[in-house]
């Protein structure tokens, strides 16, 4: 069975080009965030052993010598080949399975080694998607064509004589590339800091985040950056710049104290859940509700990174998600008076424009909430527009007091579960994360209190679906992709993640099904 339910359809004047680089930010994402684990590690590994450290460690940190040997450490051989690789199998998983991870994989070896020096985050983001829709492609020209019983031998020996190629061409030709690219983006960064201009980005990255294009330049270039700043100095500002919780945590409490109607009601809630959890898209609706508001999250950005700058302090790794606790737990030893202090002073002067801009605008505000105007109800609906997948927006905001704006809809389209064996619930979204893990919770819950028992409930990314499954939950916008995965499935669409009316429904059928 397949339930679905209407969606607001993207604005008119929705450009294409975003749509595109959301589209390549969302591709960058699914390669990096299951790695950030790996980030977290060798940053704690980095905090602790380099020479600048906590407990600073030869052995560990990879300075100095034993019995005569220099040590190699952990630090430089996990950034330098670990992550990358991971990136790599990653995205070459995303675009053909296995086999696409290994070819991605053993090409982006190839760059590594050819540009020892240089970390090659970026490298691996392109050579292991590519290697992979290159395997493809070579599997394509011969899959009717192989005699019966030497698939075997064909499919290995292509895979490594493709792998083999792109090694080579990785170390010989595509290396130097990368470096040169490297260095360029590198020697921009500097001549900003030089010049005291880097808290400008803010006038960049604050409204690419409300319209979901911070993706791309956060992974795919500030978290390349950054990790290079903390090989040479332990610590960058670069990551930073767009994880600070500061500006939003700051709109958010002047929304609390000066908002009026559904915006002052949801922004108590909104605030614990960005400050605290580290998902500022729960303040981008309160944003496009009110654009200028723009002025605020810049302002307050700019704020935190000349902070940061007077004080130069950052980062041993990127802090996902952007918590006030991962911006702490990754702070390097000497930094945490400039970045306690970025955070409450972006904090602070978001607060107080937001809080004039509330004050002078509250007659109106007031007047349209009387006259039945919903304006954050409208803009989470932009927001999931802007986004152009799945978002927890509505979702979170829903569970601090404001109604789903998808929710009435939602209901409408319900329709009827066929009556089969359920024994395996799968929740999908691009990257098998977030929203997708908070919605299998919410059913694993359900399904507990049912007193239903051997039923399991996953979550993963659309592109890692298998055709085995009982259930799959999707966003409606990726049910049709869904599909296409797991044909054989039957497929729930929702629009709220966190508090669908379908859930009782699968819950019971589920129940049904196994005679509880």
């Amino acid at each position: 069975m397949t339930t679905t339910s209407t969606l607001a359809a993207p604005p008119a004047g929705s450009s294409q080009g975003r749509v595109r680089v959301q589209k390549f930010g969302t591709f960058l994402s699914g390669m990096v965030m299951p790695n950030i684990p790996a980030f977290i590690a060798w940053g704690i590994i980095t905090a602790f052993f380099i020479q600048t450290g906590w407990t600073p460690n030869g052995l560990l940190g990879g300075f100095g010598t034993t019995n005569g040997v220099a040590n190699v450490g952990l630090v430089g051989p996990i950034i330098t080949y670990l992550i990358p690789l991971l990136i790599a199998a990653q995205g070459g998983r995303m675009v053909y399975g296995l086999r696409g991870a290994v070819v991605g994989t053993v090409f982006t070896m190839g760059v590594i080694i050819g540009s020892l020096g240089t970390t090659m985050i970026l490298g691996a983001m392109i050579c292991g998607p590519l290697g992979a829709w290159l395997i493809k492609q070579f599997d394509r020209l011969w899959e009717t064509r192989i005699r019966a019983g030497f698939e075997m031998l064909v499919s290995n020996f292509s895979a490594g004589i493709l792998g083999f190629g792109l090694a080579l061409a990785g170390f010989f030709w595509l290396s130097p590339f990368f470096s040169w690219i490297s260095t360029i983006l590198g020697d921009g960064v500097k001549a900003l800091v030089n010049a005291h201009l880097l808290p400008l980005a803010s006038i960049f990255i604050e409204p690419a985040k409300v319209v979901f294009l911070n993706n791309a330049i956060n992974h795919g270039v500030l978290d390349q950056l950054g990790i290079q700043q903390v090989q040479q100095s332990g610590k960058s500002i670069l990551f930073l710049l767009e994880a600070n919780p500061g500006p939003g945590a700051g709109l958010l409490l002047a929304f609390t104290f000066f908002g009026v109607g559904i915006a002052r009601a949801t922004a108590p809630g909104a605030f614990i859940i960005q400050f605290l959890g580290g998902i500022h898209e729960v303040y981008f609706p309160f944003v496009l509700s009110k654009p200028i508001l723009l002025l605020s999250v810049i302002a307050g950005g700019a704020t935190g990174v000349a902070t940061n700058v007077a004080f130069q302090s950052g980062l041993v790794a990127p802090a996902s998600p952007g918590s006030i606790f991962a911006i702490l737990f990754e702070t390097s030893k000497d930094s945490y008076v400039g970045v306690i202090l970025s955070v409450i002073l972006s904090a602070a002067v978001s607060f107080v424009i937001t809080a004039v801009i509330l004050r002078a605008s509250r007659k109106r505000d007031l007047a349209a909430e009387a006259a039945g105007e919903t304006a954050l109800a409208d803009a989470i609906v932009k927001n999931q527009a802007n986004k152009g997948r799945d978002s927890r927006v509505g979702d979170l905001l829903a569970n601090t007091g404001a109604n789903s704006p998808q929710a009435d809809a939602e209901d409408a389209g319900a329709g009827t579960i066929t009556a089969t064996k359920i024994s395996s619930i799968v929740f999908a979204c691009d990257a098998g994360m977030g929203s997708s893990a908070m919605g299998a919770t919410v059913v694993r819950n359900k399904l507990k209190k049912a007193g239903v028992t051997g039923v399991t409930v996953e979550n993963k990314a659309i592109a890692n679906l298998t055709d085995d499954v009982d259930v799959v939950i999707t966003q409606s916008q990726l049910t049709d992709r869904a599909k296409q995965k797991a044909p054989h499935a039957q497929h729930v669409s929702v629009d709220n993640f966190m508090a669908s009316p379908k859930y009782d429904e699968v819950v019971a059928e589920a129940k049904a099904s196994q005679g509880a």
